[in-house]
């Protein structure tokens, strides 16, 4: 599963001692309509207790130069990163981050060793800036930027024009 490239997420929520936060990449956008998210957290992490006794979560989308704030909440805190965290609609959220969403939590499915929350969408922000990637294990940055013309939307995966049936060459 190493092969699928993701971004990198904090996933942080409030408890009573404070924030706990965690580096995740087990996120998907579910619905924009409702506004839903979802995160999947194994079953035995801290997090997955304290997700389900808040009831709300925090998603921070890391930039490419936020790599050390996603080895601190990965378990390597002896990288002491720059950052600090907002509150808002109820979650910890990362300041500086390129997009940040604050979750409800409205409906959970365990699946396997995890535990799928999926969370209504009460707060939206987002910046301009490069994400922080991750392929086979490691950290990635982008090499073009999304503006760059000679990559635009040559194939943007839509037929403009009818073309008929769909067939597909066996």
């Amino acid at each position: 599963m190493g092969r699928f490239t993701t971004g990198v997420t904090i996933i942080g929520t409030k408890h009573a001692d404070g924030i706990h936060a965690m580096t995740a990449n087990g996120f998907m956008s579910v619905s924009l309509d409702p506004a839903l998210a979802m995160v999947s957290i194994a079953t035995k992490a801290k997090m997955h207790e304290m997700l389900l006794a808040s009831g709300r979560y925090g998603v921070s989308f890391l930039g490419a130069d936020q790599e050390t704030v996603s080895r601190h909440f990965s378990g390597r805190p002896d990288l002491l990163p720059d950052f600090s965290f907002d509150e808002i609609a109820g979650a910890p959220l990362v300041r500086g981050a390129l997009a940040r969403i604050s979750v409800e939590v409205v409906d959970a499915h365990r699946a396997g060793d995890h535990t799928l929350f999926i969370g209504k969408v009460h707060h939206l922000d987002d910046t301009p800036g490069d994400p922080l990637v991750f392929y086979s294990g490691g950290y990635r940055h982008l090499l073009r930027a999304a503006h760059d013309t000679e990559y635009s939307d040559a194939w943007s995966g839509f037929c403009l024009e009818p073309t008929g049936p769909l067939t597909l060459a066996s």
